[in-house]
């Protein structure tokens, strides 16, 4: 079988690169084993503010314009829902807090994200003392979804395999990879926290960062809008919610954890007064990178591996954005930046 390109894992970065080859009527074949469930669990909200200091995330206007409507394209091939665009609310606590969002609203970076006027939360079930900030171009896609209809139009067209990476039935020849009785002009690593396992890659400095989340139900709650305060809350309709999320820079493990459910209760139980029950918890770990920035690229010895990866908490608006200038690199030669280029560590480790 000869293939354009051999992608190792179907999460939000693996899924949106093979797409991005489809579209360029590339031949692919994906391999994935399930063994990393971030895509999976993950909380699924994109914002283009970092709240806590009000500055823009990286390359925001960019990654809105390919991003959203690369979703709402997939949702149309696809045949079904996955992407839901609500506004964020931002809980203001203090007076402090308020004039530092009326002097952010007022930057011209930030006006098109920033309401300039507060916001009064008509939710008797949500408590709050002060008004509420609310973010333009926000909401979150139900990842879960997203994985599970893509896995099945890969299944459907002959183009998914499931089954562990075996890295030693890779041969590398001049212009191609063989791996078992799979052509392949280039092989894509998009494994997530798994690239620890992947001995041409393992190299790169992906921390990792495990987070844990609660799915909740309650019938009083009725919110309609994602609120954001030292935990967020993401309707998901039938009166469930998402809350979350923690961060744990020690476990790398994907085991739920007593102290993570009590951490997000306490949390959860200071923004709202109504009563709720636990349907489900869920962990597991994201692939982060302690520079906060994705790691994309070439091997530094072998012309047709390449890695995506570090997508970290951002992966969202990352994914479909870091897919396209991969492929942009591999197939026109045009340069990764050097935020996002894994020369960047290639440097630390071989000067």
């Amino acid at each position: 079988m000869e293939v354009d390109y051999l992608i190792i894992g179907s999460g939000l970065a693996g899924i949106c690169f093979a797409e991005t080859c489809l579209l360029h009527h590339k031949k692919i074949m994906v391999l994935n084993d399930n063994s990393q469930n971030s895509t999976t669990i993950a909380g699924g909200l994109y914002n283009p503010i970092v709240l806590k200091r009000f500055t823009k995330i990286w390359e925001a206007e960019a990654q809105l314009a390919i991003t959203i409507p690369f979703y709402k394209n997939l949702e149309k091939k696809l045949h079904t829902t996955f992407l839901y665009e609500i506004p964020l609310l931002r809980k203001l606590n203090n007076i402090e807090e308020q004039n530092n969002w009326f002097t952010a609203s007022d930057k011209p970076t930030l006006s098109n994200y920033l309401s300039s006027e507060l916001e009064i939360l008509n939710n008797q079930a949500v408590s709050s003392n002060f008004k509420f900030g609310k973010v333009h171009h926000t909401g979150f896609l139900d990842t879960k979804k997203l994985k599970e209809t893509y896995t099945q139009y890969l299944l459907s067209n002959s183009m998914y395999i499931e089954e562990t990476f075996d890295y030693s039935k890779i041969h590398i020849e001049n212009n191609y990879i063989q791996y078992n009785n799979i052509r392949a002009k280039q092989i894509v690593f998009a494994e997530g926290f798994g690239l620890h396992n992947n001995p041409y890659f393992n190299n790169l400095p992906l921390d990792g960062t495990k987070g844990e989340l609660l799915i909740i139900k309650s019938e009083t709650l009725k919110l309609k809008e994602i609120i954001n305060s030292s935990i967020w809350i993401l309707p998901l309709g039938n009166h469930l919610y998402k809350v979350g999320a923690t961060y744990d820079w020690e476990d790398k493990t994907n085991q739920k954890t007593e102290k993570a459910k009590t951490e997000l209760l306490t949390h959860l139980k200071e923004v709202i007064s109504c009563d709720f029950e636990v349907i489900d918890h869920l962990a597991g770990v994201r692939p982060t990178v302690k520079d906060r920035r994705p790691l994309l690229g070439k091997h530094h010895l072998h012309n047709h591996l390449y890695i995506l990866n570090g997508l970290g908490t951002r992966g969202v608006l990352f994914a479909p954005y870091l897919s396209d200038k991969l492929y942009q690199y591999i197939e026109n030669g045009i340069p990764l930046d050097n935020e996002i280029s894994i020369e960047r560590c290639y440097k630390k480790l071989f000067r």
